[in-house]
Parts: structure tokens; sequence; C-alpha cells
């Protein structure tokens, strides 16, 4: 039976990479809110960006239910930052009888930040497709970002360096 595997960690923790360790260990698809927003809207979609991302993961609940009644597993690849969120996914999926596992990728804030700006690095230099964090924005991530109780997640994973 199909399920659904929901990634849950700060921005730059590896949420992405272990999405796609998962998409081809169970043969999923990978829903990706960062990968909407960035194809439609570029990097910088302004004060509109946290509309863009409540509307793209509610078509992705939905497709993730087409998907899954197809019989193939789904990874949702986005931070669920918050308990609420995180309820909210519980809730969405027991209610529509699928199964779900999360996973949490534990990361130093020493580790965070060497990821961001690696990453903001590659951004500059290579042209590599995701946002770009900068000091505001990695407080912000910082203010939102609700640490997991150990109850509400299936798999803690702890980080190590790159």
């Amino acid at each position: 039976m199909a399920m659904v595997h929901i990634m849950c960690g700060k921005i730059c923790s590896g949420k992405s990479t272990l999405a796609k360790k998962l998409c081809d260990e169970c043969k999923g698809v990978i829903l990706s809110v960062d990968e909407i927003t960035l194809s439609l809207f570029g990097a910088h979609p302004g004060e509109s960006h946290d509309e863009y991302v409540l509307k793209c993961e509610k078509f992705l609940y939905k497709k993730s239910l087409e998907i899954i009644n197809q019989g193939i597993n789904v990874i949702l690849d986005w931070g669920f930052w918050t308990k609420k969120e995180r309820d909210e996914a519980k809730w969405f999926y027991r209610n529509n009888n699928v199964m779900y596992k999360f996973y949490y990728l534990d990361i130093s804030d020493t580790e965070w930040k060497k990821r961001i700006k690696k990453r903001n690095k590659d951004i500059l230099e290579k042209g590599y497709e995701a946002y770009f964090v900068d000091e505001g924005l990695a407080q912000k991530f910082q203010r939102i970002f609700e640490i997991p109780n150990f109850d509400e997640i299936d798999e803690w994973i702890t980080v190590k360096k790159y």
C-alpha cells in the first residue's frame, strides 16, 4: 500500500537530499513547494511568497492523494516547521486513510549556518536554483521553526557534517 513520507526540518538541513534517497528506495514521487514556487514566481516573489506557499501546499495535498490512489508513494519535501502544520498533515492523511511517516532532520546551528553559506555561494557562483538565505531570512526561519517533540516524529535523524 502506498504511503506518504513527510520531511520536517529547517531550510538547508538536508530534506531534499533525504527526499531523493527515499524516492529511489520506495519508488515514489517528490512533491516540493520550493520547486513549484521557484518555477512559477522566481527566487524573489516578494510580499506574496507566503501566500504562494500556502496555495502550493493546498494543491500538493490534493495531488498527493491522486498519486497515492494510483499506488505510488509520495514524499512531501517542505519543512513542516510548526506543530500546527505537522498536526494538520497528520489529520489530513488520517482522515483520508493514508499511512504516513514523519522524518525530522535535526541540525546544529553551527552546521545549519555552514550549509546556508554553502547554498548561497552555490546560488551566486553556480546558478543553483534555490532561495538565497540572507541574515534576515535566516532569523525569520529561526523564529518560525518549532522543534518537534519526539512523539511527533517517526524517524529522528541527526544531521552530520557535509
